[in-house]
């Protein structure tokens, strides 16, 4: 029902944008043309055909196409449409919201221009959008706050398109939490969501500030699901399930929210309103491992990527950018084909026993299966490397008892000797209900020991955010402990290492 209304509400809203679509007979009406028109435009016939094909079906596909295929208040015209300006984002999942908008921040810059030139507009248009959403400073949530401001959309335009087209990224900010070492918790509402109800969207602030480094910086951790599919065993996220798979605009809404938050944070140390804090880093890197899997929503996070990484636009290097994937072999390669950004594989087990128990998505894609594509991708021979100095990065969460030993850190050498790879061993953040413990601090140096003495570029991630539940593999609700997937039984050499429950 819920699907039907919104298609609905699309559809009224499509009717708004131009008389042709006024007749409930649009059939009728493109086969004869628009109005005042006496050929039907290269676009209007390739709507007509679409609309032919899916007519009995109701197709959002095509509601999208009569929705972006016209002009406003004005007969159709094929003077500023050409044949490269059928929209490729209509597709898309995730390009209207339940109230019939089109959400800008799931486009490109090239859907963003598309869909100017398809609507009427000059393509400059596009960058004046865009820079509005993006540039520093700018970060508008409406149309409307860029009214009496320099370079301002018009006050046309604005009551044009008010109710048509949305800025504001489909997310409202709820809460933020501080944690003891500085990291900061925010967490989202999704709105017109009706499925994710009182589910939030986490993503973390990160402040980091090395010895020896040059200066400090800022990573930012996104989400790009509620919950997740992919049940690992020690991660509360995993556990949750999937509520809903979010839109590249709400993607990149958690981080234009997150510059938003650091240059207040910053504007309000200057002004001498937090005389015990210390400014905040620009947002320099992002890394891809909040709630959810990456690669199980893959055209939105693509989406996304494009938009963080556009040079006129948030401007972050593909190289600070961090996609973390549990091992879904053809997105992966996928990624790797689309993206220079940084691939991160999750791996945790060195045996596919012990990986099929944690990360159940190894009975799908084994080890041999994962580590053979990641030979290919990854060669660590540079000569017949796809893309000279890239590497992935292996993440390794150590759980005590249950591959920490000194054979697994052996076996994760052998494993990776083919690939061009660096190794981040993590230590286990507990929460609420989980049977697994932390290695001790000992054992975590021993096996690192192991692998630098085989010359494995290994380094260990600093837990951070915990006292918040802010951490890896904490992100989530804790209230809804009661509602995690079931555990899947150990293997029984394993039942000693695990806690009681």
């Amino acid at each position: 029902m819920h699907g039907q209304r919104v298609l609905t509400q699309c559809l009224r809203t499509a009717r708004g944008l131009c008389p042709c679509l006024a007749s409930q007979h649009t059939t009728a009406r493109f086969a004869g043309g628009c109005q005042g028109q006496s050929k039907p435009s290269t676009k209007v016939g390739w709507v007509q055909r679409r609309h032919a094909q899916e007519m009995a079906s109701g197709s959002e596909k095509m509601l999208e196409a009569e929705y972006l295929s016209t002009e406003d208040a004005q007969p159709c015209s094929t003077s500023s449409l050409t044949k490269s300006s059928t929209p490729a984002f209509l597709a898309r999942k995730g390009v209207l919201n339940a109230r019939g908008q089109l959400m800008l921040k799931s486009l490109t810059y090239t859907d963003l221009e598309q869909w100017c030139i398809s609507v009427g507009e000059r393509p400059q248009r596009a960058r004046q959008l865009w820079k509005w959403m993006y540039y520093d400073g700018g970060w508008v949530r409406s149309l409307d706050d860029t009214a009496d401001l320099q370079d301002g959309l018009s006050a046309a335009f604005r009551e044009q398109w008010r109710d048509r087209i949305t800025v504001d990224g489909g997310l409202r900010l709820r809460s933020v939490h501080k944690a003891a070492d500085g990291t900061r918790k925010m967490v989202f509402d999704l709105q017109d969501s009706p499925e994710a109800a009182g589910a939030g969207v986490e993503a973390v602030i990160i402040p980091v500030e090395r010895p020896g480094a040059s200066r400090p910086r800022t990573t930012l951790c996104v989400s790009s699901q509620v919950g997740c599919a992919q049940n690992c065993q020690f991660c509360f996220t995993g556990r949750m399930g999937l509520r809903v798979q979010l839109s590249a605009a709400q993607i990149v809404e958690q981080v234009v929210e997150a510059r938003r938050h650091v240059a207040e944070h910053n504007r309000r140390v200057a002004a001498g309103e937090l005389p015990a804090a210390a400014p905040l880093a620009p947002i320099s890197n992002i890394v891809f491992m909040g709630m959810g899997e990456p690669l199980h929503n893959f055209e939105a996070v693509g989406v996304a990527l494009e938009v963080l990484c556009h040079p006129q636009g948030l401007q972050l290097s593909p190289n600070k950018v961090t996609v973390s994937t549990v091992g879904l072999v053809p997105q992966m390669r996928a990624l790797a084909a689309r993206s220079a950004v940084q691939l991160a594989v999750s791996l945790h087990a060195t045996t596919d026993e012990v990986r099929s128990w944690i990360v159940p998505l190894n009975r799908r894609y084994p080890l041999a299966e994962l580590i053979g594509a990641l030979e290919e991708l990854y060669p660590k021979n540079a000569a017949v490397r796809p893309r000279v100095g890239r590497h992935v990065l292996f993440e390794y969460v150590l759980l005590r008892g249950v591959n920490d030993s000194l054979e697994d850190a052996e076996r994760l050498i052998q494993l990776t000797s083919a690939i061009e790879c660096k190794v981040n061993l993590i230590l286990f953040n507990p929460h609420a209900g989980t049977p697994f413990k932390a290695s001790h601090q000992e054992q975590v140096l021993a096996f690192q020991a192991v692998l630098k003495a085989a010359g494995v570029l290994c380094t260990v991630r600093d837990s951070r955010g915990d006292d918040e539940m802010a951490a890896c593999g904490q992100l989530g609700n804790i209230d809804e402990l009661n509602q995690l997937a079931p555990m899947l039984k150990p293997p029984l050499r394993f039942k000693d290492a695990l806690v009681a429950a």
